[in-house]
């Protein structure tokens, strides 16, 4: 199965996510305008359909955020996710349109500041060692550092959107189905699934914190995948 394919997948799973975990919370008292922030796996990056305007950031009309938007018409919706986007990118660069009649917000971020790409190719292209030990510095990195820089980033948005209801979508499990990369060895697999659950864990707990509420995808897209790779087979 292609990337573009499971990207797909994952952003129509997520919409349907999305959807229930704003929904099930109580009114909100500011507007429904939305703002969509985050990363790769907020822009789309990987199921085409692309924004021209939107350059290297790679805004596409199939991620969950596009999607969302055309089904429940927010009053206003800005749709400011990057491929490639750290924590401090979402602080410098995406909170312009953030402000007290701010109604939804949804972010993943976290990722990227941990080196998760870099960590994939080494993955991908080395022995199994040389990728548990890359993991494994990952693993360190998230559990130590990134829990202060979510934080940056939550406080940053809070502070715009004092009355939003902010969505923090968690990372898949890439591998768990042979998706994304068939052929790399089962200790890969599993390390690189570990690591996105100790990624997983530490962005729910931040979340939490924070009174956000923490939407997590890895049910929804494996069972969304599974489902396509049945009906494609």
């Amino acid at each position: 199965m292609r990337l573009t394919r499971s990207l797909t997948a994952l952003s129509a799973a997520i919409l349907a996510l999305v959807a229930a975990m704003v929904f099930a919370g109580p009114a909100q008292a500011a507007g429904p305008a939305y703002v969509a922030l985050g990363d790769s796996y907020s822009s789309g990056n990987g199921a085409g359909n692309y924004d021209s305007a939107s350059g290297d950031c790679h805004r596409s009309n199939s991620a969950y955020a596009a999607l969302y938007a055309s089904e429940h018409s927010p009053s206003s919706f800005t749709f400011a996710a990057c491929s490639g986007a750290k924590t401090t990118d979402v602080i410098n660069n995406q909170l312009g349109a953030l402000n007290a009649s701010t109604g939804l917000v949804t972010i993943t971020v976290g990722g990227t500041d941990a080196g998760y790409a870099d960590v994939l190719t080494t993955c991908v292209t080395s022995t199994d060692s040389a990728c548990v030990a890359a993991l494994n510095t990952a693993e360190s990195y998230i559990t130590t550092t990134l829990p202060a820089q979510l934080d940056a980033a939550y406080n940053a948005i809070r502070a715009k959107a004092p009355a939003a209801r902010v969505v923090v979508l968690g990372y898949p499990d890439l591998y768990t189905l042979n998706v994304f990369c068939i052929g790399l060895s089962d200790t890969k697999h599993r390390k690189i699934d570990e690591a996105a659950d100790v990624l997983d864990t530490t962005i729910s707990g931040r979340a939490g914190a924070h009174g956000f509420v923490f939407a997590d995808v890895r049910s929804t897209f494996n069972k969304q995948v599974e489902r396509r790779q049945y009906i494609e087979i």
